[in-house]
């Protein structure tokens, strides 16, 4: 498992950010039973909406909020998921982009409704009103997506990603770490007053991943996202490299200084990896895979393929978010279902 390392830097607000907010609750404190201070909205795990102004810088992009968001368009699910997981399911307005259903856990949760099987555009977005839009992908804010993030800002609308998913340089995790994932979902509390909630996460995900053990046998796994003429794989330094060594596996694309990148099945038959990690999605789903790699004149003779070591990912807990601690257990359970 990568060993952890301090919260980088852009994590952290300003001390005189902090200050501000402490004098707006000392300083301005109502009496008690001031009507006034009884209407102030309160988000779970918030006290007041401490914090508050913030100021952040969010993959490059300044992000300044007067009070935590109310109208939220939650694009990816690694977005809806861990407003979700924080419990703070109302304030999404609509949701878009989703890789999957929504997991057991929450789904009794406020369903918002569905503005875009895709990225929406911006007038879509716009159409709800939100005060917010929470992408999964820097990708997602563009010209022909949900707008581009200066544009998004002059409308009064503001833009974030998890930091765990900046691709920028000095922005991107490289390699992503557990304390990466973590920190974004502190951030992500900090940004919606939800710090409480986000800590009392964060802690019950770490007691859980330190429960883990991973496996020992020094097996080696290929990622297999998509693609059939050539393979699109986990490569060394993002989500799926993070969930593969955390379980004990050794990713053969481990070299490529990427979160995913192309490789060639020359590659994957000359690594001849004991496991095959599946991705499933509604786009590329795991019997269609398998049907790749099994009627493939190369690939179809590696043992892996031959004797069915297969390992399942569902597509929206592949990348950094609040799964990534429930899929290093699947995967380990799934390695000792194979012995």
């Amino acid at each position: 498992m990568t060993p952890p390392f301090p919260v980088p830097s852009r994590f952290l607000r300003p001390a005189a950010l902090a200050a501000l907010a402490v004098l707006a609750l000392t300083g301005c404190a109502g009496t008690p039973g001031d009507p006034a201070q009884a209407q102030r909205p309160e988000t779970p795990g918030s006290s007041l909406n401490a914090g508050f102004p913030l100021e952040l810088d969010n993959c490059g992009t300044a992000v300044s909020l007067d009070a935590p968001p109310e109208r939220v368009v939650a694009i990816k699910s690694t977005s809806t998921e861990l407003l979700l997981a924080l419990g703070l399911g109302e304030k999404i307005v609509g949701t878009a982009f989703a890789d999957g259903p929504v997991p057991e856990a929450w789904a009794d949760a406020h369903v918002p409704p569905v503005l875009a099987e895709k990225v929406p555009s911006r007038e879509a977005v716009l159409g709800l009103a939100p005060d917010l839009v929470f992408a999964g992908w820097e990708s997602n804010f563009s010209a022909d997506g949900a707008g581009e993030r200066a544009q998004l800002d002059e409308l009064g609308v503001a833009s974030y990603v998890s930091p765990a998913a900046c691709q920028g340089d000095g922005y991107r995790p490289s390699p992503l770490t557990f304390d990466d994932v973590f920190a974004s979902i502190e951030e992500a509390g900090d940004l919606f007053g939800a710090q409480e909630a986000a800590a009392d996460l964060v802690e019950a995900q770490r007691v859980e991943l330190a429960g883990l053990t991973p496996s020992d046998k020094g097996l080696s796994a290929l990622w297999y996202s998509s693609g059939s003429d050539t393979p699109y794989v986990g490569a060394g330094s993002g989500a799926p490299q993070l969930l593969m060594e955390s379980a004990g596996l050794e990713n053969i694309a481990a070299g490529i200084d990427a979160g995913w990148s192309p490789y060639s099945w020359e590659a994957v038959a000359e690594a001849d990896p004991d496991v095959i990690v599946l991705v499933d999605s509604a786009w590329g789903s795991v019997e269609k895979k398998k049907s790749v790699l099994e009627s493939h004149p190369v690939i179809s003779r590696l043992s892996a393929v031959q004797e069915g070591r297969y390992l399942v990912v569902p597509f929206a807990a592949s990348e950094a978010g609040v799964r990534n601690v429930e899929t290093v257990r699947s995967l380990a359970e799934q390695l000792a279902a194979l012995d």
